[in-house]
Order: C-alpha cells, then structure tokens, then sequence
C-alpha cells in the first residue's frame, strides 16, 4: 500500500511540472481554483485513464454481473461506508446520525445478511454518509483550493486531508493480507464506476466544458454536504457563493 502511495505521489509531482507551464486565460480563471492549470492536466490523465480501464472494465462488470447481485455488492459497500460514517458523525458531536449509522450497519450485517440487503432503509432508518472531510469541514476548517487528485478525481485541499482520514478509518485498512484488501478496492472502485456509467455520459454530451461543470457540481455538492443542506450565503474562505464563477 505505501509503496502504491509513493508511486501516486511520484506522479502528482510529475504532473505539477507539467502543468507549471500551463496558462489559463484571464475569462476562464475562478478564485475557488487558483490551480487550474495543473487541475485541468490532472482532470485530463484521469479521464484518459477512465476511458482506457476503468470505463471498460466497469461496462464489462455491468454486462456480466445480473441485476441483483449488482445491487447486493453495491449494498455491501454502502454498509461498509456506514461504519466510517457513524464514526465521523460521532466526531461531529451528531450523536443521534450516528446511532442511526450504527443502526444501519447492525440490521444491514445481520437480516440484510452481511450488508447485501438494505433492510434499514425500508425501516426508516436513513443513510448519512458523512466523511472525514465533511468533518474537518463542520469544525471550521476551510475547503482550500480545488484539487483534482490523479486517479481519484475532484476533490479539495482540506478534502484530501479527509481522504486520508477516510482511509485510516475503513474497516477494509485493517486487513492484512494486501491482495484480499486490494481487491475489495479494485471491486468496490469498479462496482462505483459501473453505478456512474450513465452520469458520465449524460456529463460528456451535456457540458461545453466538462471539467468546468464537474468542478462547480462538486465544489456546490460539497458545500451541501458540509452544511447539512444548509450551508450560508458565503463560503469557508469568505467567499460569496453567487459571486465565486468568473463574471461574463
């Protein structure tokens, strides 16, 4: 793992480099991402890699796997994600969200047999999904820049940190055997892509620019999310939601 880590970082830096030189014209700037430059070229290598191995392996996923058991991997995963949500709901002080996750994750494992069935859900117990970075988020810790990261697409500074705490707190990080934890992550990677194949084409036929519309549906999404639904009329960095896209 920390040697895939190293290479990933290898490459982020290779990237910077390459995109140092690349210039964004005065129309196309925005105050949310002063990186565009490198941005763009990130954004441009990991949809050249989706298109070369993910897309296809998760169109092949698709093809071959029924309906169901689509459904149930994706079930199990989400259950999965309960257990880092409960955690970072806990870290939130939202103690009641979190003894709903933990809820989820005790009805989902034992009648929804290991998470492949989503039995709470048609209890009434809603799914939260909160992640590390929402946390660090609703403690008052600034987005940051907008931050592509290779491979793993749209994200900011302060969502990169919650990555890595997203990381540390999967119940997957714990398992040490490597070539069983990599391939819950090479499936639960594919399982999600296969899940977004429709979105990616309705994103590709729809945006003039698609690196510009997947950039302010995350940043708006994010920004939801951090807030519960609620968030103010100006940013963590002081910044005027309806006056942060560039001007005509």
């Amino acid at each position: 793992m920390r040697n895939w880590l190293n290479r990933v970082a290898v490459s982020t830096a290779a990237l910077a480099l390459l995109a140092g030189c690349a210039s964004v014209p005065p129309e196309a700037r925005d105050p949310r991402d002063p990186w565009q430059g490198f941005n763009r070229a990130v954004f441009k290598f990991n949809t050249d890699f989706d298109n070369a191995f993910m897309k296809p392996a998760a169109q092949a996923y698709q093809f071959i796997t029924p309906e169901v058991v689509d459904e149930g991997v994706t079930n199990f995963f989400n259950n999965i994600a309960d257990v880092t949500s409960a955690v970072n709901n806990a870290l939130q002080f939202k103690l009641s969200r979190a003894g709903n996750d933990v809820g989820r994750v005790v009805v989902n494992t034992t009648v929804g047999f290991a998470g492949f069935f989503d039995v709470a859900s048609n209890l009434g117990l809603p799914s939260y999904k909160e992640d590390f970075g929402q946390t660090l988020g609703y403690w008052g810790i600034a987005p940051g820049p907008y931050f592509v990261m290779p491979i793993l697409g749209p994200s900011s500074v302060r969502d990169a940190f919650g990555f890595g705490g997203d990381v540390v707190l999967d119940p997957f990080f714990s398992l040490e055997n490597d070539k069983i934890y990599w391939g819950f992550i090479a499936l639960r990677a594919v399982d999600r892509r296969a899940d977004l194949l429709a979105a990616g084409e309705l994103l590709n036929e729809a945006a003039i620019d698609p690196y510009a519309f997947l950039r302010d549906a995350y940043l708006q999404r994010r920004r939801s999310l951090v807030h519960d639904g609620n968030p103010p009329a100006a940013d963590e960095d002081g910044i005027m939601w309806e006056d942060s896209a560039p001007q005509e």
